[in-house]
């Protein structure tokens, strides 16, 4: 199936992509992919660093005639998020990515594609391997850990770098041109419980929230998709309170960046319970499904007996823990009240596990406006603050604050009329970009963010455009090729 992509135009990117793909690349363990990014530098002859956090430098010099025109540095990051279905065999530590065309469209199977930010660095890498595309001199900065911290982008340090002008190449919709974006922050919710034994008689049910749609937390957050961890929550709440359930785990979510698709909990009730339990979760099914109709059509509840475990949660414990998930903030917590349709801050409830007496929680608060952003974690400390939990802040990074009179600004947003016939739409976007963080040590960088059409993203129904791919390509060299010189 990954010839397929191989065939696609133009053939050195997608060739790129799938020598990428073919390398296991998750945040926090991007070893292999250091090492494959700078082999392929070297391999050129070019001018190759590893940096000391180990983002990846490399520098090709202008192509002849073009040598007095300003130095571009085109960015993008080497982790890609690592999410699949329950139901798919796949071990991301071992496996590249199966791929496969699917008419306009590149997919994977039953994972994520990597596309966020793959495409991004195929494209670097045809450009450094060209032979033949006119071009100003290049910078390459490949970074690491941007889904999980954006300590590459952190750790990078000044000096390293003489472009006046970056093109971050991570952003999902061809006709914008993005010029800022939101900060962000961790926070970690962690504690321990105690637990009672199941009372005697009592069987176990486990129950499995599947189907949701998922996706970006910040691209996708205003969409009103369905939190897993949310739902679970609602309806262990219900069972609880009209049946007496005991609870003896739940396993919710993942990547702090992602919009929980699947939980799971173990339950247990008294047999005199079951037929009524059953019903109201039946009747919760029905209500849940019509709410969530318009944006998770795929929406599952299962019930199915289980193994009775010996232990459960403590009610007083279960009680508090219960009403914290239902208080802790989720979606978007403030729209921008100066731009219009943009998310001002917000929340993903990401992970939520209770089991053997230890629970986790873990959220990802992002804001455009830094003091906003510590207002929602406040926010979720104080929902958690009298479950006698250990609340951590970690992470923080900033925002990019928009520069929308910028040279770059100017030429591509000119240039998008001119090839497009229509008027590229300049915005800042709620996720996270390495802009602002980046243009800490850099601050005299001009900065744009474009991309692909990509949908999905963090998501196994992640996909990108091959259309798209080929309109932001062209688009790409053309900006390039009309790179100011000198002043």
């Amino acid at each position: 199936m990954e010839n397929n992509v191989r065939s696609l135009s133009p053939s050195n990117l997608w060739n790129h992509f799938a020598d990428l793909n073919a390398v296991p690349r998750p945040s926090k363990k991007e070893q292999r992919v250091i090492a494959f990014a700078k082999e392929f530098g070297e391999k050129l002859g070019l001018p190759t660093l590893v940096d000391e956090v180990g983002n990846v430098i490399i520098k090709k010099p202008a192509t002849p005639g073009m040598e007095n025109r300003v130095t571009v540095c085109l960015q993008s990051h080497l982790d890609m998020v690592h999410q699949k279905n329950n139901d798919t065999k796949f071990d991301f530590d071992l496996e590249g990515i199966r791929m496969f065309v699917d008419g306009d469209w590149v997919k994977a199977e039953g994972t994520t594609l990597g596309a966020d930010n793959g495409i991004g660095v195929a494209t670097i890498m045809a450009l450094l391997s060209s032979k033949d595309i006119p071009h100003p001199p290049l910078e390459a900065l490949f970074t690491i850990d941007e889904e999980t911290g954006m300590t590459g982008a952190m750790g990078l340090k000044g000096g390293l770098l003489d472009a006046k002008i970056m093109l971050n190449l991570d952003t999902e919709e061809d006709n914008e041109l993005t010029i800022g974006c939101a900060g962000g922050l961790d926070v970690t919710i962690q504690g321990s419980y105690h637990e009672a034994q199941t009372t005697k008689g009592n069987i176990a049910l486990k129950l499995t929230v599947k189907g949701l749609t998922g996706g970006h937390s910040g691209m996708d957050i205003h969409l009103g998709r369905g939190n897993a961890n949310k739902i679970m929550n609602r309806i262990l709440w219900e069972g609880v309170q009209k049946h007496a359930w005991q609870v003896a785990s739940i396993e919710g979510g993942g990547l702090r960046n992602a919009i929980p698709r699947e939980s799971v909990a173990v339950v247990t009730v008294d047999g005199d319970q079951q037929e009524a339990s059953l019903a109201s979760i039946q009747q919760l099914r029905s209500v849940l499904k019509k709410e969530y109709q318009t944006t998770d059509a795929n929406l599952e509840i299962l019930v199915e007996q289980t193994e009775t475990p010996s232990m459960v949660a403590s009610q007083e414990f279960l009680s508090a823990f219960l009403r914290r998930i239902y208080a802790c903030p989720n979606g978007i917590y403030r729209m921008s009240p100066d731009i219009q349709g943009l998310v001002q801050s917000s929340n993903n409830l990401a992970r939520v596990q209770m089991v053997g007496g230890k629970f986790t929680a873990l959220c990802l608060t992002r804001s455009s406006v830094e003091s906003e952003k510590w207002d929602v974690a406040n926010a979720i400390h104080g929902a958690f603050d009298l479950n006698g939990a250990e609340i951590k802040f970690s992470g923080s990074y900033p925002g990019w604050t928009p520069n929308p009179n910028s040279s770059i600004v100017s030429l591509m947003s000119s240039l998008y009329q001119e090839r497009f016939g229509e008027t590229a739409h300049v915005n800042a976007c709620h996720a996270g970009l390495e802009c602002g963080i980046l243009g800490a040590n850099y601050p005299d960088m001009e900065m744009i963010s474009f991309g692909p059409n990509i949908r999905g993203a963090h998501s196994p129904d992640e996909k990108v455009q091959i259309s798209s791919v080929q309109k932001f390509w062209g688009y790409l060299l053309e900006t390039l090729s009309r790179i100011p010189e000198v002043r």
